[in-house]
């Protein structure tokens, strides 16, 4: 089903009214960082969220909140000044491949980074001349795993320079960047232009863009992201991720 562009962006445009609505909300791993207010809160939330964000969403759901509970509804405090008798609450924590080593790990490495700066945004903070996120999620894969760490939890943060599409990271990115008018997104990092934010690429989304006619590589890498990012990035070059509520949209709930 290809479209002329004039009839693809007004059918996306569309189906972006449709999706991005505050009820999308319910559903959807982004409820974890909406429970909180605090700045930090949200992005640590959203961090370990997105982390885990693949299987059944109702199974991510789910073990995203009992992380947070586990850190009684206080990620960021839990963080910057749990001891390690504290860490026993992380015990038996498992969401797939996801599991207790790897979230000591997290908790320990966001306990110094929280130490160096007030917000994990200072470590997504693109280049002048970067036009995307590609080579910050690269900066932050390298700087996140710069200590000693089990050699297991690498794949759990995806990096574009091994060619990844980095779902998980540009979702959650989407999440703590895009100014969303209609709430879902949540907008608190304001040192990041949404022009610069990819769609967040998984077997629905890269579906329904080839039947559209929007991406033509055939595995979900990084260079089709960036092809990805092109063609969304001509229908609205200031906003182009809201488009992954289109086509995720049209994937999910209609089986386009």
């Amino acid at each position: 089903m290809e479209l002329k562009k004039g009839e693809l962006k007004s059918f996306l445009e569309d189906k972006v009214v449709q999706y991005n609505q505050y009820k999308f909300i319910e559903s959807d791993p982004i409820s974890i960082p909406h429970q909180f207010s605090n700045k930090q809160d949200i992005e640590i939330a959203g961090f370990f969220a997105a982390t885990i964000a693949w299987g059944n969403r109702k199974s991510i759901i789910k073990n995203a909140r009992d992380l947070m509970t586990r850190m009684d509804h206080a990620p960021y405090d839990f963080i910057r000044n749990h001891t390690a008798a504290d860490l026993a609450v992380l015990e038996g924590f498992v969401h797939r491949t996801f599991q207790e080593e790897d979230v000591l790990f997290f908790v320990a490495r966001l306990q110094e980074l929280y130490q160096d700066y007030s917000s994990l945004e200072t470590l997504f903070i693109p280049k002048e001349n970067e036009t995307d996120m590609h080579a910050s999620l690269t900066r932050f894969h390298e700087t996140f795993f710069a200590v000693a760490h089990p050699r297991r939890t690498e794949k759990h943060i995806s990096n574009p320079a091994k060619k990844s599409a980095a779902k998980r990271l540009h979702m959650f990115l989407r999440w703590m960047v895009r100014q969303d008018a209609s709430g879902v997104d949540l907008g608190i990092w304001k040192n990041i232009a949404p022009g610069k934010l990819s769609c967040p690429l998984d077997v629905h989304s890269g579906n329904v863009a080839r039947r559209l006619g929007l991406l033509k590589r055939k595995q979900n890498d990084l260079a089709a992201v960036q092809e990805l990012d092109c063609n969304l990035r001509v229908m609205d070059p200031k906003d182009p991720v809201k488009y992954d509520y289109a086509l995720f949209g049209l994937g999910v709930f209609e089986g386009f």
